[in-house]
């Protein structure tokens, strides 16, 4: 037996004596501080007057206004950075309603979406004990990220769950016309922000077995994308160049990003690559999907979700995309013997990446190096993780080629 298998075992065996100790523990900590965080959070959603009060959702609310009274958007507004579509994808939330009505019916939207999280957290992950169960349900919760999008008004709770919903509905779901245009409906909204979405749209390529799903998407974006653009007087070319221009001033210049592409060719000197170098991530991104599309769905779903929050710049509210792979390692952790390590390993992935998802982001602002335990910790973490799962999937892969060759 090798010392890697013996130490696998080793820790196994102390988890199972200490496991209920060190999960109550976890579970108390976690609920605190979701409840601290969380309070703050929607206060400063729903009734905080400063400038620092739902600031996303004004922005998005300013932007969507001006939009579709023909007043130009991308030139004069220095946070104007979501793609024309995505403007009639918000109008139902902040298109009818005054400021404060739209912020509140934001709250609302954000409670339901972050619920909805938290029961597929449970209900994916496996966790089959009461301790697990709130473990599970207390991680989107208790993650920083969480509280952060809710209070700056950002969309990506909304769109991790409509993500995930539409992606399990296509792959687990029954085929048919009725599941598909529901399912394809639900990932249209979560491209209302691409940088966090786009790379998905690989598994709804290549995963379900038939194009329907991926072409009633790429249509109705196509759709939206050009009613959007009737409201302005540039036409669709002039947008989507005044667009990415926009895009690309703020990932090279503006601060608050980390750990992604932009910023670290950005830390080089080598701004000029970050379009090719972000392309060439989501291009290979897809090969992978491709040749690994039989693997379980929950591996593709957490190499695709660290590879978006790798491949563009994204700020910290973006990091709730590490609930997917969480779940993914507690999937593992759970379901896997400890012969070859591998749920030992997923587990102490996952008791690294809790821990860094509740550290306050207040930490950047300390002095270097001090800074660097949060944006390279956290990266560090992620790397690892991603070298874990696409490892995981080589190993899923070989083993249904094996089967596959066995049959004469």
């Amino acid at each position: 037996m090798s010392f890697y298998n013996i130490s696998a075992s080793i820790l196994q065996t102390w988890w199972q004596k200490h496991s209920t100790t060190l999960l109550s523990i976890g579970v108390a900590l976690m609920a605190v501080l979701a409840l601290m965080k969380l309070g703050a959070e929607f206060w400063r959603l729903i009734l905080d007057t400063s400038s620092i009060g739902a600031i996303d959702l004004k922005f998005r609310y300013r932007e969507l206004h001006r939009w579709f009274s023909g007043i130009p958007v991308y030139t004069e507004l220095r946070g104007a950075v979501y793609p024309p579509a995505s403007y009639a994808l918000f109008w139902p939330f902040l298109g009818w309603l005054d400021i404060k009505d739209a912020r509140l019916l934001w709250a609302v939207t954000s409670i339901i979406a972050i619920l909805g999280l938290v029961y597929l957290a449970v209900k994916e992950s496996g966790a089959n004990t009461t301790l697990e169960r709130f473990f599970v349900a207390l991680i989107p919760l208790s993650m920083n990220s969480t509280g952060v999008a809710v209070g700056n008004g950002q969309p990506i709770p909304h769109q991790i769950i409509a993500l995930l919903v539409g992606i399990l509905l296509l792959c687990k779901g029954r085929e048919g016309w009725l599941n598909d245009i529901l399912a394809s409906t639900l990932i249209l909204l979560a491209l209302v922000k691409p940088s966090v979405s786009a790379p998905f749209f690989w598994i709804v390529l290549f995963v379900p077995g038939r194009l329907r799903p991926a072409i009633l998407v790429v249509s109705a974006y196509i759709a939206l994308t050009l009613f959007s653009a009737s409201f302005q007087k540039p036409g669709l070319l002039t947008l989507i160049h005044d667009w990415m221009a926009r895009v690309t001033v703020i990932a090279e210049r503006e601060g608050g990003g980390y750990a992604n592409l932009n910023i670290w060719l950005a830390n080089l000197g080598m701004e000029e690559w970050s379009l090719l170098a972000s392309f060439l991530a989501l291009l290979s991104l897809g090969f992978w999907v491709y040749f690994h599309r039989h693997v379980d769905l929950w591996l593709l779903l957490g190499v695709s979700a660290l590879v978006a929050r790798f491949w563009t710049y994204h700020r910290w509210h973006d990091d709730l995309l590490l609930l997917i792979p969480m779940i993914t390692l507690f999937r593992i952790a759970k379901r896997e013997p400890s012969a070859n390590g591998s749920g030992v390993v997923a587990g102490m992935l996952l008791a690294l990446t809790v821990l860094a998802m509740l550290a306050p982001y207040r930490v950047q602002d300390l002095p270097s190096p001090w800074y660097l335990l949060f944006t390279g910790g956290h990266a560090v973490i992620w790397i690892f993780i991603l070298i874990f799962l696409l490892y995981r999937a080589w190993g899923e892969t070989s083993r249904v080629v094996l089967v596959m060759n066995s049959y004469p």
